[in-house]
């Protein structure tokens, strides 16, 4: 018997396929519970669901499921608030979330509202639902951990953040900063890691064992006592709907497992390079899609254009680069990366306030910092702080051949400007000073050992 669940942030697939052997399927949207639901399964399960920025599964949709024979459960997130509003039309919800929702005890979506990255890296939750952070916050009080006083002051300081923002390490400073007593917070923030109460995870675990259950007993299809109405509105959701394909839980490339690919990483000693640049994009695609940013088809076309000259690649080459690279969803990737770019050249001054930690991090900030100045010293002394191509007796084809195949190691780019871009430079201009002041730096002290 064939199940589909629609899972994310909430519990991962890897997870839940040890509580139920079902297809799992990424957080739902509007039109996913009509495509699984035309697959014929016996049930379909929702647990996370996506809205705001991408429209929500819609209630007729599940409605329809239901009117063919198909059992609907929910739980936890999305799943917990469509089952309150249609129990009354045979949707099964499970879990402490749904119960809470059904009887008007929860009415913000904000409850189990989190910011998650993306299929990429697992939907992992970037934010803490407010559910959870009620229920820890209980635990901790039932623990001693806390006082009553402080849980409700937190809570109420939970409560009013944005549920993007909503997080611990946040709401723990907010706290501090704010005043409430030092020892409780601190003692909190060392209990969290083995107390922190995931209220969401257990109700979606609880619907799987009930699904599974369910199954095991033997299923019968679903019976509704709603007659379904296939108004003008449905059949056109309908065929949009019917024009896209199911999408699948997000996997590597062949069908190979992401953590099969963490390990290649990690023989290779490239994991936590790759990890750290990866939660650079993360936060930077997040950062633009809480922004309601969405690139225009210009922008999109000039990331697609920048990307491939940074490739080296041509049209033709571009598309055997996708092939290669297993690029399923281009329009994705090419939007994503507009929102990166757009956010590092936001965040420029930013970056480069961090820079120099970076550098003591890796390192790199002492050898560094000692060329420069030496580079500083050495110049002025020779009074070519801004040399010209004439004080290095040059051309500027020669410069450029210095720089890029003696000092680099490849040919001189056709594009000048694109290289200078390429490499961080403000114009061909800022390249050249730099070129030519180290080409300077070189000979000076070349000069000066012989």
């Amino acid at each position: 018997m064939k199940v589909f669940i629609f899972t994310g942030p909430t519990l991962r697939a890897e997870e839940a396929k040890l509580e139920l052997d079902a297809v799992y399927l990424p957080p739902a949207q509007q039109g996913d519970v009509y495509r699984a639901a035309c697959e014929k399964p016996v049930a379909l399960g929702i647990i996370d669901g996506f809205f705001e920025h991408v429209p929500s599964v819609w209630h007729k949709e599940i409605l329809w499921a239901m009117s063919e024979g198909i059992h609907v459960f929910g739980a936890s997130s999305m799943g917990a608030l469509r089952a309150a509003e249609l129990a009354t039309f045979g949707m099964e919800g499970v879990g402490s979330v749904f119960e809470d929702f059904r009887q008007g005890v929860l009415e913000d979506d904000d409850e189990v509202a989190v910011t998650h990255a993306s299929a990429e890296h697992g939907w992992r939750p970037l934010s803490e639902a407010m559910v959870n952070v009620r229920a820890t916050l209980v635990a901790a009080r039932t623990a001693g951990v806390v006082s009553e006083p402080v849980r409700a002051s937190l809570e109420q300081r939970a409560k009013a953040l944005f549920y993007v923002e909503r997080a611990w390490p946040k709401l723990l400073s907010e706290a501090l900063r704010e005043g409430l007593p030092r020892a409780e917070v601190e003692a909190l923030e060392a209990w969290l890691p083995k107390g922190r109460v995931d209220v969401k995870r257990a109700d979606a675990v609880a619907m799987l064992r009930m699904i599974r259950s369910r199954v095991e007993a033997g299923l019968s299809p679903k019976e509704t006592r709603f007659p379904f109405q296939h108004t003008d509105a449905w059949e056109e959701a309908r065929r949009r709907a019917a024009r896209q394909p199911l999408r699948q839980t997000a996997r590597a490339p062949d069908g190979v497992g992401i953590e099969a690919l963490l390990d290649e990483l990690r023989l290779r000693g490239e994991l936590k390079e790759a990890r750290r640049a990866s939660m650079a994009r993360a936060l930077a695609v997040e950062e633009a899609r809480r922004l309601g940013r969405v690139p225009d088809e210009r922008e999109l076309h000039a990331t697609k254009e920048a990307l491939s000259h940074e490739r080296h690649l041509t049209p033709e080459s571009f598309e055997r680069w996708k092939t290669e690279q297993h690029v399923d969803d281009v329009a994705r990737l090419l939007r994503d990366e507009s929102h990166v770019r757009w956010v590092e050249a936001l965040m420029e001054p930013d970056v480069l306030r961090h820079l120099a930690d970076h550098l003591r991090l890796t390192g790199e900030y002492a050898a560094l910092l000692e060329r420069a100045r030496d580079k500083e010293q050495v110049l002025d002394a020779a009074g070519l702080s801004l040399p010209k191509l004439e004080d290095a007796g040059i051309t500027e084809g020669a410069l450029w051949a210095w720089y890029f195949e003696e000092n680099q190691g490849r040919m001189v780019p056709a594009q000048l400007e694109q290289a200078a871009r390429d490499e961080g430079f403000a114009d061909v201009a800022s390249m050249r000073r730099a070129a030519l002041r180290e080409l300077c730096y070189v000979l000076t002290k070349a000069g000066a050992a012989a």
